[in-house]
């Protein structure tokens, strides 16, 4: 045999001994051992509708992305809501609506709001011409209106603002639900 010939079946040989290997480590990672139990379930992703969903007037349920800057539990937790008085969420791209039932008020006006949008270039404080901000801890609370225009906005609800990198999350919060001692609590949970 020449050389050049046994250069040629050498090389075949690795080569498919390599194949081989890698298929059959490929096989045996994706076959669970013998006794194994079941591996978790993997969170939903992005886009994905929760299981835990309840849809609030016809729309429909928040993505999860945008669920995960200000979960629903924390919500609650913050302003002293529960599954008992949660009515549902209502959901679009960037944003979610937390809706609560409080009485004899409309659920239009009773609401905890999360915006969080992709932004190339998110700047390091609020940019609003209505309101004043003061800081808590890494976010933003609103502090008073700059106008006597924007007073009853600020009467209403309470602003919170938290730049993040490629983001930025912004909460309105009804103060029929979430009083402005209430939000400054919530300030924390935002991510």
């Amino acid at each position: 045999m020449t050389t050049r010939k046994l250069l040629s079946m050498t090389l075949s040989l690795t080569a498919t001994l390599a194949f081989g290997a890698g298929y059959a480590r490929r096989a045996l990672a994706d076959k669970p051992a013998a006794g194994a139990t079941k591996p978790a379930a993997a969170a939903p992703a992005a886009g994905a509708a929760p299981t835990d969903c309840k849809a609030f007037g016809g729309g429909k349920c928040c993505d999860p992305a945008v669920t995960a800057h200000l979960p629903k539990a924390a919500v609650f937790k913050a302003c002293g809501e529960s599954d008992a008085t949660f009515l549902g969420e209502v959901g679009s791209k960037e944003t979610c609506k937390y809706v609560f039932k409080v009485e004899g008020e409309k659920a239009d006006d009773t609401f905890v709001q999360v915006y969080a949008p992709a932004q190339k270039e998110v700047p390091d404080s609020p940019n609003d011409p209505f309101f004043s901000w003061k800081k808590v801890g890494k976010t933003f609370l609103t502090d008073k209106a700059k106008s006597p225009k924007a007073a009853p906005m600020m009467a209403n609800s309470t602003g919170l603002w938290m730049p993040g990198k490629g983001y930025f999350v912004s909460v309105n919060a009804s103060t029929k639900v979430c009083s402005k001692a209430e939000a400054a609590k919530l300030a924390p949970s935002i991510k």
